[in-house]
Parts: C-alpha cells; structure tokens; sequence
C-alpha cells in the first residue's frame, strides 16, 4: 500500500473516545496503512467530551472559517487537529459550536438520542469534504467507520458527484452491529433532499433508524466490509444483494492481510 492515499472518516477514534468496535478500528486500520508506508488522514467529529488540552487539538486556521448549509442555515466550520502519539498519524476533527460543544457524543445523559444527530451528520460530511479540497490531497479510497460518518457516500455520489477532485476515489464503507436505537429526526430525509439528493436513492430515510442509514451508505459506496461479528440480518443481507465487492467479518487479531488485500484486488 506504499503511497496509496488513504481517507478515513469515522464517527469515533481511540484514544479521542472510549475503545468499542468502531472506535478501535477506527484507529488500527489506517496504523496498519501507515506501517505499510501509504498516506493516510483521519477524519472525525470534535465532541465535547474530548478533552482538547490532554490531547493537544489546535485550530488550523486556514482552514476554518467556511460556512456550510445544513437544512438552509449557515453554520460555521471549525476544523482543528492533533497527533496520535507515537504513530505520527494526523487526525481531524470537524467542529461546531452548535453541533459539537455538548458534553457528550450521541446521546444527553439520559441516553436520549441528541434530536439534531442527523444534521450533525450531514454536517460531518460537508466538513470532511469541504476540508479535504481545500487541503488538495487527493485520496485513492475513503473508508467510511460509523453511523455519523455514513452520510459521506451519498453526499459524494450526489452533491460532491461533480468534484474532479475525487474522480477516481473509492469508497469503501465498514458495517457494524454497533448503531442506536430508535430514530433520528423524521425530517431526516427532508434536509437530505434539500441538497439535490434524488429521492428515489434515498427513500430508506423515511425511517431513519440505524439499519436504514446504513443501507442508504451501503447502496453508495463501492465496496463493503462486515466489521461485526454479528451484523443484524438487515443489514447483511443488504451487503450480500448489494452487488458491490464486499469483504466477510474477520477477526480483528488478523484483519491486517485481508483488508490489505480487499483494497489491493477488489477497490484500486
């Protein structure tokens, strides 16, 4: 994987968050990219809970300052940056003061889901998007970690689709067991469509629930990964009849030679 340039977007990273599924392999897969000599960027949301001081985040200033459009209101992006120690790996985080300055990642303290989760995802998106171009790095694949990154496939096949940027970039999207419960806001599907995203390709997000959003990044990525042992049937049927390449569950102690090569045969 030498030089390949690698863009990994995840809802959630050790050692930024709490280790669960997403969260560690949000992390191992793109150190297992960079001991390989590729190029790799993380990308994920700058919560409230992350302590920025323990982790020395800054604020690129260069490339703060843009407003995006959510829903038809302005909202300023905020991108800030820091180092995993030892690895010298970058990570950066997409902030906001009204999206991302609650003490918490998805839900308040009494496990309610934030009512604002889905524009906090498209927002997550825009801003990854958004930070990329203006960095003029160009990634071979974007592999997608998480139900608040899931929203990054469909902006990019629809609202992004004439960026010559990312013309030959793949996405590849990992799907975990590991989502919410419940819904987020019923006018998801709205806000979506509000960005020029044809209705027919985003219907599933009349319910949005974690199998639906997930099916919607299935159906627009081009290459898949069961992350989870135990994937709700939902979803890995949805895997299965997608038609997309897509790599069965392994476990994590040896995931290192097959992913390297589901990106090596099946996505470059």
């Amino acid at each position: 994987m030498e030089d390949k340039r690698i863009l990994y977007v995840s809802s959630e990273v050790v050692p930024y968050l709490a280790e669960n599924e997403v969260s560690l392999m949000s992390y191992d897969v793109p150190k297992m990219i960079n001991d390989q000599g590729g190029q790799i960027r993380i990308f994920m949301p700058r919560y409230g809970n992350i302590n920025e001081r323990r982790h020395q985040l800054h604020e690129v200033i260069r490339l703060s300052g843009m407003n995006l459009v959510v829903n038809d209101m302005d909202m300023p992006l905020i991108i800030k940056v820091a180092s995993i120690p030892k690895e010298r790996i970058q990570v950066y985080f997409i902030d906001n003061d009204e999206y991302f300055k609650r003490k918490a990642t998805f839900t308040d303290e009494d496990g309610t889901l934030y009512p604002d989760n889905d524009e906090r995802a498209i927002f997550f998106a825009k801003g990854v998007v958004e930070t990329v171009k203006k960095l003029n790095w160009v990634p071979d694949i974007i592999h997608v970690h998480g139900w608040m990154a899931a929203m990054l496939p469909i902006y990019m096949k629809h609202f992004y689709k004439d960026e010559a940027l990312f013309a030959d970039t793949k996405i590849v999207t990992s799907v975990y067991g590991q989502g919410f419960e419940g819904t987020l806001d019923n006018e998801m599907l709205k806000k979506v469509l509000f960005d020029n995203v044809p209705e027919s390709d985003v219907k599933v997000l009349e319910v949005p629930n974690y199998e639906n959003i997930m099916k919607a990044s299935i159906a627009h990525s081009d290459a898949l990964i069961i992350a989870s042992e135990n994937l709700p049937e939902g979803l890995k049927q949805a895997v299965e009849a997608s038609g997309k390449p897509y790599l069965e569950y392994v476990p994590k102690d040896n995931f290192a030679g097959a992913y390297t090569n589901f990106y090596k045969t099946k996505v470059l």
